[in-house]
């Protein structure tokens, strides 16, 4: 698309409702209200629990709403339960009804975006876009009665986010019309990252680091097993694993039966702010998940030059990571897949990674904040114009 920030006529009144804000997106949020008359932005809750990120919203318009929150477990297809948090805002329309809101924008598809479209059917004049991330991937498994809950919400809405290729696959199959899809990828603040150098030396080039949660969907114990196997394969072979994060299986990956050649380090919960320095000391990033919608912790490795050795169940390694360029992926329910890419990636020269940290950068220095508000700025011009036909639609998404 094309640079520069794109700028909505008129004095529009925009409304985001969504669960929390965090700091990788308070730029996003900022560049959006450059461009629009009112944005005013509704949260579910300050902050979840287990996310050590700090409470920041600077000068943005920004209200908690009423909410219940409870804890549940999710079981996915691929055999493991994850524990997650369920939002209940229940004063959302009567918060739209007194905001009246031009234009709401609406994550997720429970009953906060429920509200969104009766308060869309009682003003006829509003628009609705719903912002969502998924993957076919994710959703395998998803019972019947929520997909037609989901056909029913997106039939609401004038417009539909989708991060990936996968995930506008999924919004087609629901009913979506194409040309009511926009493309949204995760675009965190990564400018903090794309500063530090590039430069490694050889010890540094060759070890591994994983950022994120320590729990079964991000799948660190049937990777540590395929290469610890790797390791025994390759007795000359030493390598250093750092892992920065916390979670229920950090014990359990503290006790994984190693090698003697593999040397692992744990972190623990690494600042925000730090994190800049810790990319800057690895080589190689592992990203083995079992599902993930999308993966911030990719752009932001990227950023660092870090090639990906990572899952294509995870959208971001699908839409940035190119084989034998900017990493190499497997699908991490296949040994025979994650050793062959363990292999590859294990065996690449010093000299052919400090090409690859390059070309990793320039994989993402153009998903800046910016351009994902540009985005989203563009979605808004869209439902809000006469370009709600299929014609100019089609523009848009060429554009992008």
């Amino acid at each position: 698309m094309t640079e520069g920030v794109v700028r909505i006529a008129g004095n529009l009144r925009v409304c985001i409702l969504t669960n929390t804000l965090v700091p990788h997106f308070l730029p996003f949020f900022k560049r959006l209200r450059e461009s629009l008359g009112d944005l005013q932005i509704l949260l579910s809750i300050p902050m979840e629990k287990d996310r050590g990120w700090p409470v920041e919203w600077e000068d943005l318009s920004v209200r908690i709403q009423k909410c219940w929150t409870y804890s549940t477990f999710r079981t996915y297809e691929a055999g493991f339960k994850e524990q997650m948090w369920r939002h209940i805002p229940y004063d959302t329309l009567p918060a739209l009804i007194r905001y009246r809101p031009d234009v709401i924008v609406s994550t997720e598809l429970g009953f906060r975006t429920m509200q969104a479209a009766a308060y869309r059917k009682l003003f006829p004049k509003s628009r609705l876009i719903v912002w969502n991330g998924f993957s076919e991937h994710t959703e395998k498994g998803v019972p019947a009665w929520r997909t037609l809950q989901r056909r029913l919400l997106y039939r609401a809405a004038d417009a539909a986010s989708a991060n990936g290729e996968s995930a506008v696959s999924y919004l087609v199959k629901l009913g979506v019309a194409r040309h009511k899809i926009f493309r949204l990828p995760y675009c965190p603040d990564i400018s903090p990252i794309l500063k530090m150098p590039l430069a490694r030396k050889a010890d540094e080039a060759r070890r591994l680091l994983y950022v994120g949660r320590l729990n079964e969907r991000k799948g660190l114990v049937p990777f540590l097993r395929t290469l610890s196997d790797w390791l025994r394969q390759h007795p000359l072979e030493e390598r250093e694993l750092w892992i920065a994060g916390e979670g229920p299986l950090r014990g359990m990956l503290e006790g994984f039966p190693v090698p003697p050649q593999l040397r692992l380090t744990f972190l623990g919960g690494v600042a925000y702010d730090n994190l800049p320095k810790l990319y800057a000391q690895g080589g190689l990033f592992v990203f083995p998940t079992l599902a993930d919608e999308w993966g911030m912790v990719v752009n932001e490795a990227l950023a660092a030059g870090l090639p990906i050795l990572g899952s294509v169940y995870s959208q971001a390694v699908e839409e940035l990571v190119r084989e034998g360029v900017t990493g190499w992926t497997f699908r991490p329910d296949c040994h025979d897949e994650v050793q062959r890419a363990l292999d590859r990636a294990l065996s690449t020269p010093v000299s052919a990674l400090a090409e690859l940290r390059v070309r990793c950068r320039q994989a993402v220095d153009h998903l800046a904040p910016s351009s994902g508000a540009d985005r989203l700025l563009r979605a808004i011009e869209f439902v809000t114009s006469k370009a709600g036909d299929n014609a100019d639609a089609q523009v848009l998404q060429r554009d992008w």
